[in-house]
């Protein structure tokens, strides 16, 4: 099977390296990419599920731009909505209508809302959420899940990174995941102190397995927050409308006080939004948060007919399927090269992992492989799976998966390219057999 170059986006990433920090800066940039020569960094178009980068080479993308790709790129229902409102306004001088058939929407869709904020980024929301639920309960101290992201501000950042300081983690509490007892301790040993406790609806975070609740875990998280007047604050930006339209919490049977939308909301189009309970809309009303580009128009119609195609599509149903379809035959082909590959988390936004290698080296020497070859796949993060994913799609993704294990098996200089099917695990059944548990049913 034909395998890619990248002189042109080597030589641009060059240059760009002269004149903007890191060259690509972000989880965008090189660094997550291993082994780097095997991926591409500039793209020069894309269409449904695909993009092509400016070497020309084409890449079936399971990542859909790190999660806002969710009906498929130039989605033309989408598209349309966007060019129409462009053509009228976009940035003005006052509010545009579609903000408020938007919101209006929103509250609609998803059962815990009763009113919409708008802004650009899944950042933005988080932090409105935060100064919201400090505002209404006059306290300082917020709960947080080890490993859980919520975006790049000082407070949400892991301590010892560049630019960020003692005191700004001075009012954070972090706890492992699926632990309610940890929760209640931190409770009590700061009694009357805590504002909000914020979590992904599943924990996902990177360089390990994708968590869901334990059984009745969020259930005691809402009785606990409920007795204590903590605000539950659901990080939705991520997984947001790929599990459930109306939100994450709807498919694990919780109610959050606030949800934050980002990523699927306007299928590639720079919109997030913050939804919340009634009981929260005048301490909202008082917080101060806005942005030189958050009444934008345009995004705001692209959203609406987002939400709409999605909802008519019953997008999340579809996404769980196209996902368990995939996972399912990357399963077999692992097994049948004697490797063990977990599948964990939602199947429309899997984590994968090659077990057999803890180093991970082996799984990111497989990413790079199938990546060389069309499909565009990350070692260190969950992928997604989009509407737009076809039965065509995966056929030539499994073709390229089963190409890459005989690529690696060829290379003998390398310890971890070649497993002994006599020593395999037995795990890739249960394995298989767990993702579709996941599967939702309507």
């Amino acid at each position: 099977m034909k395998t890619y170059e990248y002189s042109a986006s080597s030589a641009l990433f060059q240059r760009a390296a002269k004149v903007i920090p890191c060259g690509v800066y972000g989880h965008f940039s090189p660094a997550p990419c291993v082994p780097i020569e095997q991926y591409p960094f500039f793209a020069a178009r894309n269409k449904g599920a695909r993009f092509w980068d400016v070497d020309g080479n084409e890449f079936i993308d399971y990542m859909c731009a790190y999660g806002p790709m969710v009906l498929g790129y130039m989605n033309p229902v989408v598209d349309a909505a966007y060019a129409k409102q462009m053509r009228e306004a976009d940035s003005a001088s006052i509010a545009s209508p579609r903000m408020v058939e938007l919101a209006e929407y929103l509250v609609d869709l998803v059962p815990v809302a009763d009113w919409a904020f708008f802004a650009k980024n899944g950042a933005d929301v988080t932090n409105y959420a935060v100064m919201t639920a400090r505002a209404a309960t006059g306290r300082k101290k917020i709960v947080a899940i080890n490993g859980g992201y919520h975006g790049t501000t000082p407070w949400m950042q892991a301590p010892g990174h560049h630019g960020v300081i003692e005191d700004d983690h001075k009012n954070m509490i972090r706890i492992p995941w699926n632990d309610a007892a940890a929760l209640e301790r931190a409770i009590d040993d700061n009694p009357g102190q805590i504002a909000a406790f914020i979590a992904s609806p599943y924990h996902h975070p990177v360089f390990a397995d994708s968590e869901m609740p334990v059984e009745g875990y969020w259930n005691r998280v809402q009785s606990l927050l409920r007795k204590h007047g903590i605000v539950l604050i659901s990080d939705d930006v991520r997984c947001g409308f790929r599990l459930d339209m109306g939100g994450s919490n709807e498919y694990f049977g919780f109610k959050p006080d606030l949800i934050c939308f980002c990523k699927a909301i306007g299928n590639g189009y720079p919109i997030s939004a913050l939804v919340g309970a009634d009981a929260l809309k005048n301490a909202a009303a008082k917080v101060f948060h806005t942005g030189s580009y958050w009444f934008s128009a345009g995004p705001m119609a692209a959203a609406l007919a987002n939400l709409k195609e999605l909802k008519r599509l019953d997008g999340p149903r579809v996404m769980m399927e196209k996902g368990q379809k995939l996972l399912d035959g990357m399963v077999d082909i692992a097994r049948n090269h004697g490797y063990t590959l977990k599948v964990s988390g939602a199947p429309s936004m899997p984590y994968l992992r090659i077990t057999d290698d803890p180093s991970l080296m082996f799984h990111q020497r497989l990413c790079g492989e199938c990546t060389r070859r069309g499909a565009f796949f990350t070692s260190h993060h969950n992928w997604f799976i989009s509407t737009a994913h076809t039965d065509k799609d995966f056929k030539r993704t499994l073709d390229i998966f089963d190409d890459a294990f005989k690529a690696l098996a060829e290379k003998p200089s390398e310890p971890t390219a070649r497993a002994k099917k006599a020593s395999a695990p037995k795990a890739p059944a249960k394995a298989k057999s767990a993702v579709k548990k996941r599967t939702v049913k309507k």
